[in-house]
């Protein structure tokens, strides 16, 4: 018998900042599947998560909206398990970053490390927002890049040549917020001394133990070659977020260093509220070192630097204990590509659910494509069709559906004692598929399911119960090869289990059975017991959802009133009137710089855009949010017809109007050349 382990499993922390798509479910899947899996083995197993609710994203972003940044997190804490429970990610906590016992696990580790000399302060040039007086984090400056000149690029990396660099090495920057150039200002900041002989030693030692799977610890070693720098984990004011203690709140906790700790907070969270409810768990046999516990982050490769290297020292050196594993996996392509909000594959949580489509389909689908690497994966949406339809419900479903009206018209729905080969096969597959769960190869886990269920389907075709069930007296062998029948999709469903709960529940209620466990694959259903009325469990996918998924996440190319799209030109059924050079210098139009974009609440078309005109602002409502981010536009050039009448809207007064191209397959807005200024008039 397996000895019972003790887990506290976490998947990344969402950001409070935005929906969760289809692209985060990878990992909340993924987690979820084996977490339930251990539950299964009867481990105690707690899955424990939060929202990411700190940073200069937020504050700004409660800013425009006009509302405080508790308010923001609050809504998007709601929105985001709404999504979750959605797909069935059962956390056994979900809580929030902005909560005391973050609070004070954070002052906790910021003090122990800063009684073990590992904190260090030093003074730091920034640039600074006069207009907006605050310091700017990288991504909030923009210039050209002093490596190719390539304009627009952030303060931290050039997305043309690919250089890294400071953001004061930047040529001619601005800020992303207000526009304005930046000036330089130093300041006093708060750093974790990485670089430190012990922390070094320590983590050379650590990320060599088989914590980390073998393409991340590779990774590491070459960080290592490069050299361990210290980390800076202190922001200024304003920011949304704990002080540092004695800094007299001039001094924030940097979001990455409170965001793990949130791992904690959440799990102690747990522990308070199930003592209120008479349950003890012991917190610091899962925190503290020197337990058998163990500790297991599920992340995405792109956050590894911060927990294998960052978390880990800090967590040894504040006397907490240190990961167990850290499970690192890739990223998510739709038909082979970045997700695309022009093509329709941007696609959030909400809105597949939205369109009526199962969450259980997709569960399976990430299942059937998943494996222990940091390897991306592809959702390619005909596959993801056939797929599914062939596998749950061609194969395994139909397995049910083919014995479970014989047994209830013939026999009341009783099944006759079960013995044959076939069973005995597919009970002896339980201990390699848990092998295949526990290490995270769920892509083998499903084929090798998928595998048995063809051997069940092929028994039941050369049974055909239903040329027996046309001959009287061959009503026990109908019994028999129904109740083998439905003893084998019991099975299949026990190993499925992790992967489609919901469906598990609906299958153990029509068998009238008590929650699979996985020891339960040892035993069959005994003879006489009585399975409830077949209902169908679950439909196949319809092409035309797909296509109506795509269509909703699709980037609309309807223009509006203040953002002309000019259709393409074999679309027009006549030719566009010619005009005189006078008609044409009626319009005025400027180029503007894009200050600022935002989205409104409430329309689903809308950004709203500050422009700069050199010698004024203006505010401009434009239908381009299917094809472009907020982030994406702040900081660019584009051309703006700046003599049309203004337009009261709904959602305030547009002043103007942005110039975009499309033809059906994309939405571009349009931009001068470099050299031209906010103001210049386009001839």
């Amino acid at each position: 018998m397996e000895k019972s382990r003790r887990l506290l499993v976490t998947s990344a922390l969402p950001y409070a900042n935005g929906a969760i798509h289809l692209g985060h479910l990878v990992e909340y899947i993924q987690t979820d599947i084996w977490v339930r899996f251990q539950k299964m083995r009867g481990h105690e197993c707690y899955y424990v998560c939060a929202d990411d609710q700190h940073g200069t994203p937020i504050m700004l972003r409660a800013e425009k909206e006009g509302i405080s940044p508790e308010a923001l997190i609050g809504r998007m804490l709601e929105e985001h398990k709404r999504d979750f429970a959605g797909f069935h990610i059962q956390f056994d906590n979900y809580y929030e970053t902005n909560s005391p016992e973050n609070r004070e696990f954070c002052e906790d580790i910021y003090r122990r490390l800063d009684e073990n000399g590992l904190i260090a302060r030093r003074a730091v040039e920034q640039f600074y927002d006069p207009v907006k007086l605050m310091f700017l984090p990288d991504r909030y400056i923009k210039g050209e890049c002093p490596r190719c000149g390539a304009r627009d690029q952030y303060g931290d990396a050039c997305e043309a040549c690919g250089a890294t660099y400071s953001p004061t090495e930047l040529k001619n920057p601005y800020s992303v917020i207000s526009g304005a150039p930046p000036v330089r200002k130093s300041s006093e900041h708060y750093f974790f001394r990485l670089s430190d002989p012990r922390c070094r030693a320590f983590l050379e030692a650590w990320t060599r133990s088989g914590t980390l799977q073998p393409e991340a610890a590779n990774k590491l070693r070459e960080w290592f070659a490069a050299g361990l720098q210290d980390w800076d984990i202190s922001r200024d004011p304003p920011y949304f977020g704990f002080p540092i203690p004695g800094t007299d709140s001039q001094k924030f906790f940097y979001v990455w260093l409170d965001a793990p700790v949130g791992y904690f907070a959440s799990f102690r969270n747990l522990v308070e509220k199930r003592r209120a409810s008479g349950e003890a768990i012991d917190l610091d046999a899962f925190l503290r070192p020197g337990h058998d516990t163990e500790l297991i982050h599920f992340i995405g490769k792109d956050i590894l630097y911060f927990h294998a290297l960052f978390w880990p020292a800090m967590l040894k050196y504040a006397g907490y204990r240190t990961p167990s594993k850290i499970y690192a996996h890739g990223f998510l392509t739709v038909n082979g590509e970045k997700m695309s909000k022009s093509r329709g594959t941007f696609i959030t949580a909400e809105s597949y659910l939205a369109q009526g489509l199962n969450p259980e389909w997709l569960r399976y689908y990430y299942a059937a494509k998943l494996g222990p690497t940091m390897e991306d994966i592809d959702l390619a949406l005909d596959d993801f069709v056939a797929r599914v339809n062939s596998d749950l419900v061609g194969k395994y479903v139909n397995i049910a559906s083919r014995a479970a009206g014989f047994l209830h018209k013939r026999f009341d729905g009783r099944l006759m004692q079960s013995a044959s080969a076939l069973l005995a096969e597919a009970q002896a597959a339980a201990p390699s598929i848990a092998e295949l769960y526990e290490a995270r190869e769920y892509g083998k886990a499903v084929r090798e399911i998928m595998q048995l269920a063809d051997r069940a389907n092929q028994f039941v075709d050369q049974e055909k119960p239903w040329e027996l069930a046309k001959k009287p007296e061959k009503g026990p062998a109908l019994h028999r090869v129904c109740s083998e029948a439905i003893n084998l999709f019991r099975l299949l469903t026990l190993y499925l289990k992790p992967v489609l709960p919901h469906l598990a529940r609906r299958v153990e209620n029509f068998l009238a059975i008590a929650p699979l466990r996985w020891a339960d694959a040892a035993e069959l259903l005994p003879a006489g017991h009585k399975i409830n009325a077949y209902e169908h469990l679950m439909t196949r996918i319809d092409p035309r959802q797909i296509d109506a998924l795509i269509e909703a996440n699709k980037a609309s190319m309807a223009p509006t009133p203040h953002a002309q799209v000019e259709p393409p030109r074999q679309a027009q059924p006549a030719a566009t009137p010619q005009i005189t050079l006078d008609d044409f210098n009626k319009l005025d139009l400027r180029v503007a710089r894009i200050l600022e974009a935002e989205e409104v609440q409430g329309a689903d078309k809308l950004l709203k855009l500050t422009l700069d005109l050199g010698h004024e602002r203006r505010t401009v409502f434009a239908g381009i949010k299917s094809a472009y981010a907020p982030d994406e536009l702040r900081g660019r050039l584009t051309v703006m017809v700046a003599n049309l009448a203004p337009r009261k809207m709904k959602f305030g007064v547009s002043e103007g109007m942005v110039l975009a191209a499309g033809d059906g397959s994309g939405l571009y807005l349009l931009s001068p050349d470099d050299g031209a200024q906010p103001g210049m008039r386009v001839k």
